[in-house]
C-alpha cells in the first residue's frame, strides 16, 4: 500500500474553490470508542478544520457497540449532516449506515479503519507500513527468540493490515530458525484490559519464556507492559502505534520499544476539510492526494494514505519538537533516559 500523501497537498488540494457555501454545513462525526486518548486529538484537530471553513461539529460515542453506532448515524443525519466521518466499531456491521446515508445523498469518509464500500473515502494511515515498523523495531531489538503477536480487534481490518506488514519482516527470521512464534491473540475491542489478560494467558501458558511482543497498538502494549511488569518482566521488546503520551513515556523508561506515530493531528484536519468540501459537492475523485485504491477484498476505492513515523529512544525528541507531547509529559518519573529526558 505504498499510496502516501501529505496533510499539506490533501488540504491544497481538497478544496476546487473558495466559492461561499450553498448551504449549512454540517458535519457528524461518528466515533467507535471516544474513550481512548488518541481520538480526543483527532477530535479537536476536525473541530479546528471544521471552524476554520464555518462548518458545524456535531458527534455521537458508540461506546464500542456497534448496534449503537446505527443508531448514533441515523441521529446525526437526522440533525441534518452534510457529510459523515465515521470510525467504525466493525467494519462488516457498518454497511446499513453507509446506504442510509447514501440514500439521503450523503457523502461518507471512512476514518481510520477501512469501510470497504465504494460509496465511503477512506482516509487513513499507511497500517501495513505501520506493521512493518513495529517489526523492524522490534526485530532490531530481539533478533532471536521466543515471540508473542498481540493484535487488534477482529473486527476492525487494520488489524490484519498491521499484521501482514508486521509478518513481512519477521519472516525472514521465521525460516532462519532465529525467532519462534510462540502465541498470538486478538484482541476484543481494542481494549488494554483484553490484551492484558491475553498476555498473562500466555505467560502462564509459556512458563514467562517470552523474549518479544509485537503489539499492534499503545492500548494493547500498555495491557502487555502491565503483564510483563507483574512477572517482573518490563523492558523486553514492545511495540505499539499511536503516539499516545503513556506509550511514550513508556518509550523514555525503556517498557515500550516503539510507538509508530501517526500524527492524528493532521488526520484529523485532512478529514475535516475533506469531509466539508465532499458536502460542497467536489467528487471523491478530485479531493487532492486521492488515489484509486483496490481494498484485500476487491473494492476498488477512492482513498488517502498517510505517512507513519517510528519513534524510538533514538529519536524521542521528535515529538517534542512537534509540540505533540511536551518535556515535562514525556519524562515523567525518567531518571536516566534518552533525550530529551537525560
Amino acid at each position: 500500500m505504498k499510496l502516501f500523501a501529505t496533510a499539506t497537498a490533501i488540504i491544497a488540494g481538497a478544496f476546487m474553490s473558495t466559492a461561499a457555501f450553498a448551504g449549512d454545513i454540517i458535519i457528524g462525526v461518528s466515533w467507535s470508542n471516544f474513550q481512548e486518548e488518541r481520538w480526543k486529538t483527532d477530535e479537536a484537530a476536525i473541530k479546528a478544520a471544521l471552524a476554520e471553513h464555518g462548518a458545524t461539529y456535531i458527534s455521537a460515542d458508540a461506546q464500542s457497540s456497534s448496534s449503537k453506532q446505527l443508531s448514533d448515524v441515523e441521529s446525526l443525519i437526522a440533525q441534518g449532516a452534510t457529510a459523515l466521518i465515521i470510525l467504525a466499531q466493525d467494519a462488516q456491521a457498518i454497511g446499513p449506515a453507509v446506504q442510509a446515508a447514501a440514500d439521503e445523498g450523503i457523502p461518507v469518509v471512512g476514518y481510520d479503519r477501512l469501510i470497504e464500500d465504494s460509496r465511503a473515502f477512506y482516509l487513513t494511515f499507511d497500517n501495513v507500513e505501520v506493521g512493518r515498523m513495529q517489526a523492524r523495531a522490534v526485530l532490531g531489538a530481539a533478533p532471536k527468540g521466543n515471540y508473542v503477536m498481540i493484535k487488534g480487534s477482529p473486527t476492525d481490518p487494520n488489524a490484519d493490515f498491521l499484521r501482514g506488514g508486521q509478518q513481512e519482516i519477521i519472516q525472514a527470521a521465521i525460516d532462519a530458525g532465529d525467532i519462534t512464534i510462540v502465541a498470538e491473540a486478538y484482541t476484543d475491542g481494542w481494549l488494554p484490559a483484553n490484551a492484558q489478560r491475553n498476555m498473562e494467558q500466555i505467560l502462564t501458558a509459556q512458563d514467562n519464556k517470552v523474549d518479544a511482543v509485537i503489539a499492534s497498538n499503545d492500548g494493547t502494549a500498555g495491557g502487555v507492559v502491565a503483564a510483563l511488569t507483574a512477572q517482573g518482566m518490563e523492558g523486553i521488546p514492545v511495540s505499539g502505534q499511536d503516539g499516545d503520551y503513556a506509550a511514550l513515556n513508556r518509550v523514555a523508561k525503556g517498557h515500550q520499544t516503539v510507538s509508530v506515530w501517526k500524527d492524528a493531528r493532521d488526520l484529523g484536519k485532512a478529514a475535516g476539510r475533506i469531509a466539508v468540501s465532499l458536502s460542497k459537492g467536489t467528487k471523491m475523485n478530485a479531493i487532492g492526494g486521492a488515489k484509486f485504491w483496490t481494498s484485500p477484498g476487491g473494492t476498488k476505492m477512492n482513498a488517502v494514505f498517510l505517512e507513519p513515523m517510528p519513534i524510538t529512544k533514538e529519536n524521542l525528541s521528535a515529538v517534542v519538537d512537534a509540540q505533540w507531547i511536551t518535556q515535562e509529559t514525556l519524562c515523567q518519573g525518567v531518571t536516566a533516559g534518552p533525550a530529551p529526558c537525560n
